[in-house]
C-alpha cells in the first residue's frame, strides 16, 4: 500500500489547503509539497475544538474507549504505508517505524482499557452528615473532569509515538479533550496519514468531527497562535528546551495562563559505583556505547554521561566504550537542522582545554558518528555549558575521586529524566547516599540497566524537575498522563438525576 500526501491540513473533518506550500525534506524518496499553517487556520481549528468539547466532553468513558481503540485500527489498516513514508522522512529504518507503530496503537489501548475501568477518576464521596455539631456536613462528591480543547506539538525524533496521535493526543482524547495538533515539518507526510486514520475513526464511532484537527507547521506563528490562543487550554510538548521554554512563556504570559507541559530532555547521567565497575566495568561500557548511539543518539532519555571513579577500572571502562563506538557505522539523523546542532554540539567540546578527547569524528551532511570526551567533577561543575543536551551519540565521562565527589557532582546536576546507578550488591551503602539526591534529580531512576526505551505503563514516569520538564509533578508516557488533561471538580449536595455519569 501505498501513500501520496495531498499536502492539506485536516480541520474538524474536511482537508484544507493553504495560501502557501513548503517542500519536504525527506532523507531519501520524493519531496512533497505541504500547505503552510497559519493563525486563520489554527482559529478555525480551535473554534471546531470548543464546539466538539460539550459534546465530546460528555460521551461515556466506554465510547471514548472504543473510539481509541478504532484509531489503532485504522493505523494498523495503514501500516505498511505509514512504514514507507515515516522511513523516507526521517531517514529511521523500516524496523523501527515498525516497533514505534506498534508502541503508538498499543498505548492507544492501553488508554482505552485503563479509562473503561474508571480508576483514573480518583473518586470521592464524603457522605452528608445532616446531625453533626456545632454544624452540619453537606454531601460532598468528587471527579476528574476535561479541561478543554488541548494542543499537541509533533515530536521530530518520534513521527508516530510523540507526534499525531502519539501520547500527548492519546492522553487527551481519552480524558474527554479534543485535540488540535501542530504537525512537525520534519514528517508532515506522516501526519497527514496519521490524521487520515483519526479522521476514519471519528467517522466510524459518530464522535464530533470537531474533535481532532491538523495544522502543519512551516511557520513559527503557527506554533504561537496555537499556544496564546484563548480556547486552548493546556499544551502538550516534547521538543528542544529553547523551543518549548519559548512556547511555555507564552503560556505564562496569555490572560488566562494555562498549563504546558513540556518534555525537554536531559543528559540523563549514568552512575557506575567501584564494585560494578571492578567486577564488569568492560561490560557496563560496552553497553553504555550502545545506548548512546542507538537511534543515532536522538532519544531523549540518551545517557550522555557516565560518572565513574578514577583508576584501572575506569580507564577499562573508558577504553572499551571508546573501542566500541569507534566500531559503530555514521547513522542518518531525523533532519538536517538536528545535524548540523550535532556537530556544533560537538565543536562546543572540543574548544574547551580541559576537556579531554577520548574519540572524536568528523559528521557531514545529515549523518552523525558518535564521539566521547572525559573530563573531571570539578571542571565539569563549573562549566554549566558541559551539561547542556547535545542531541546524537556524543558521550562525556566525568572521573571522579571517590564517593564524596560522586554526591557533589550528583547535587549539582539539574534536572534530568532519569538517572542510573550501576550496582553490586556491595555497592549498597554508596547507592544509599546517591538514591534520595537522584530521587529528587529525576523523574525515573534505574539500576543496572540503561534508560533508552521507556516503557508505556501504569507505573511510568516520563518527565522530571526543570529544565527535563516544564511540570515536574506531571509524566509523559503511561496512564498516568491522563491527568495532564483533567482537574478535580467537587459537586456539593447536587442531586444523583443530574451529576456526571462517572459520579451518579
Amino acid at each position: 500500500m501505498s501513500f501520496d500526501p495531498h499536502g492539506k491540513h485536516l480541520i474538524a473533518g474536511e482537508w484544507v489547503a493553504g495560501a502557501s506550500q513548503f517542500r519536504s525534506e525527506p532523507a531519501h524518496g520524493p519531496a512533497h509539497d505541504f500547505s503552510v499553517g497559519s493563525p486563520k487556520l489554527v482559529d478555525r481549528a480551535c473554534q471546531a475544538a470548543e464546539a466538539a468539547f460539550w459534546d465530546y466532553a460528555q460521551t461515556s468513558r466506554a465510547a471514548r474507549a472504543d473510539f481509541l481503540d478504532a484509531i489503532a485500527d485504522e493505523i494498523e489498516a495503514r501500516a505498511e504505508a505509514i512504514t514507507q513514508i515515516g522511513s523516507q522522512e526521517s531517514g529511521l529504518p523500516e524496523a523501527r517505524l515498525q516497533g514505534e507503530r506498534g508502541r503508538t496503537t498499543g498505548q492507544l489501548r492501553l488508554f482505552a482499557d485503563h479509562i473503561r475501568k474508571g480508576d483514573y477518576l480518583d473518586r470521592r464521596i464524603d457522605a452528608a452528615l445532616p446531625d453533626r455539631q456545632p454544624l452540619p456536613r453537606p454531601e460532598l462528591r468528587m471527579v476528574q473532569r476535561p479541561i478543554g480543547p488541548v494542543a499537541v506539538f509533533g515530536a521530530s525524533n518520534f513521527p508516530l509515538a510523540f507526534s499525531t496521535a502519539g501520547g500527548d493526543t492519546a492522553a487527551a482524547l481519552a480524558a474527554g479533550c479534543p485535540v488540535v495538533v501542530k504537525g512537525h515539518s520534519a514528517h508532515p507526510g506522516t501526519g497527514e496519514i496519521v490524521a487520515e486514520a483519526i479522521k476514519a475513526a471519528i467517522e466510524r464511532t459518530g464522535m464530533p468531527a470537531g474533535v481532532f484537527s491538523l495544522i502543519q507547521g512551516g511557520d513559527r506563528e503557527v506554533g504561537q497562535a496555537l499556544v496564546q490562543h484563548p480556547l486552548i487550554k493546556a499544551v502538550g510538548f516534547t521538543g528542544s528546551l529553547a523551543g518549548g521554554r519559548a512556547l511555555f512563556d507564552l503560556c505564562a504570559a496569555r490572560p488566562e495562563p494555562i498549563p504546558f507541559f513540556g518534555e525537554l530532555g536531559s543528559v540523563n547521567p549514568m552512575f557506575v559505583l567501584p564494585h560494578a565497575a571492578a567486577a564488569r566495568g568492560t561490560e557496563i561500557g560496552q553497553g553504555w556505547a550502545g545506548s548512546l548511539t542507538m537511534g543515532a543518539g536522538q532519544f531523549c532519555t540518551n545517557p550522555g554521561i557516565a560518572v565513574i571513579g578514577q583508576g584501572a577500572e575506569g580507564d577499562a571502562f573508558v577504553a572499551a566504550a571508546g573501542q566500541a563506538l569507534q566500531q559503530t557505522d555514521a547513522q542518518v539523523m531525523l533532519t538536517d537542522g538536528i545535524a548540523k546542532a550535532y556537530r556544533e554540539g560537538k565543536a562546543r567540546f572540543d574548544t574547551r582545554n580541559a576537556v579531554t578527547p577520548v574519540l572524536t569524528t568528523d559528521s557531514s551532511g545529515r549523518e552523525a558518528r558518535p564521539n566521547l570526551y572525559e573530563t573531571d567533577a570539578a571542571t565539569y561543575l563549573q562549566d554549566h555549558a558541559l551539561g547542556e543536551e547535545v542531541f546524537g551519540p556524543l558521550g562525556l565521562v566525568i572521573r571522579v575521586s571517590g564517593a564524596d565527589e560522586m554526591e557533589s557532582l550528583a547535587r549539582g546536576l539539574e534536572g534530568q529524566l532519569t538517572a542510573t546507578i550501576h550496582m553490586d550488591d556491595a555497592d549498597a551503602d554508596d547507592a544509599r547516599r546517591l538514591l534520595p539526591i537522584l530521587e529528587r534529580k529525576a523523574g525515573r531512576v534505574l539500576a543496572n540497566g540503561f534508560p533508552t526505551g521507556v516503557e508505556v505503563a501504569d507505573s511510568m514516569v516520563h518527565g522530571g524537575p526543570y529544565p527535563a520538564s516544564t511540570n515536574f509533578g506531571a509524566t509523559s508516557v503511561g496512564t498516568l498522563s491522563i491527568r495532564r488533561f483533567l482537574r478535580p471538580v467537587c459537586y456539593q449536595n447536587i442531586p444523583a438525576s443530574i451529576l456526571p455519569e462517572d459520579l451518579a
